[in-house]
């Protein structure tokens, strides 16, 4: 049997800065300052915050600064306790673990990379873009839109002094116009988003019709979750431990693998963050996620909002 992949990795938080009111800055780093493993422009980590809490945040700095992971966290007052933890708990010299890095944003050499974001919601943009700029590739625009100061401008310097980045003050403008930006982007061109939901919503409602790999969204607040309370029950099994159970419809998949002791991180709990991705070897599943592509589904499953298409839903746990 093949060893189990390492699962996280314990950092020190080396540096807070708070560059705005209620969005703080952590750049986290090795105690022993050896690089961290490498990460994609736009990746994610999940920061392991004791208790079970897990939750997880997009990558600020560039790939190519393998000495420090920095991320940006908003302070939701009416959130699920994550931020709260973070800006309240998380002081400088404190050690947590960190999930390997997932994910990221593929860029397009051919037409020009259209970044949209709101908010908070440009964290992985940045990234992306400073890997841009490190390279010399200049064929891209950020729309960016916040109520008021954006809180990130000093990691983008050089693009908004360049005029590739748009800055939207929505105190005293529009958000901008995503259709006249989409539609005049050209059909080589590809297109990003993260943001709020309505953001989203509509941003995925003007792409609809294009190439999915023309496309990506980034999506952290899980949508409201499926309930499918007529659902058959199944067995689930845990093929290295053998251990198995019913999965009832008020129970759901998560709760079950919970009771079993499962070794599996929950994040979003809404299949958007990718966190609890896991291999499925029998099945099949079904699948109600927001991140695998219909090749990664063949063979992994996101576990917080998956259910069973049959009696049996054996899982490489």
């Amino acid at each position: 049997m093949a060893a189990r992949p390492i699962k996280t990795v314990s950092v020190v938080v080396s540096a807070i800065d708070e560059p705005l009111p209620g969005v703080k800055r952590f750049v986290l780093s090795d105690q022993d300052h050896w690089p961290l493993p490498p990460f994609t422009p736009g990746a994610h980590i999940d920061l392991h915050l004791g208790g079970g809490l897990v939750r997880t945040y997009s990558l600020c700095n560039e790939p190519s600064d393998r000495n420090r992971y920095v991320i940006a966290v908003k302070h939701e007052v009416a959130g699920r306790g994550g931020s709260a933890f973070v800006h309240e708990r998380l002081d400088v010299g404190a050690s947590i673990g960190v999930s390997l890095p997932r994910g990221g944003i593929r860029t397009t050499d051919t037409g020009m990379n259209v970044f949209i974001a709101g908010g908070i919601g440009v964290t992985p943009f940045i990234s992306t873009i400073r890997d841009l700029e490190l390279r010399g590739q200049t064929n891209y625009v950020l729309h960016w839109s916040s109520a008021g100061v954006p809180s990130l401008v000093d990691m983008l310097g050089d693009a908004i002094a360049a005029g590739r980045v748009r800055l939207y003050d929505t105190r005293v403008e529009s958000a901008p116009d995503m259709d006249a930006i989409l539609n005049a982007c050209g059909e080589n061109a590809k297109a990003y988003c993260c943001g709020p939901m309505r953001m989203l919503d509509a941003f995925e409602r003007i792409v609809e019709g294009w190439p999915d790999a023309r496309k990506h969204i980034e999506r952290f607040a899980p949508p409201k979750p499926v309930e499918d309370t007529d659902a058959a029950p199944y067995t689930v099994v845990l093929a290295r431990s053998g251990k198995e159970a019913i999965v009832e419809p008020h129970v759901g998949l998560v709760g079950t693998l919970e009771a079993l002791g499962a070794d599996v991180s929950v994040s979003c709990g809404g299949g958007v963050c990718g966190a609890c991705r896991t291999t499925w070897l029998e099945g099949p599943p079904i699948h109600r996620d927001r991140v695998l592509s219909p090749e990664e589904r063949a063979q992994d499953v996101m576990v917080c909002v998956a259910g069973c298409a049959g009696s049996r839903l054996v899982l490489d746990l």
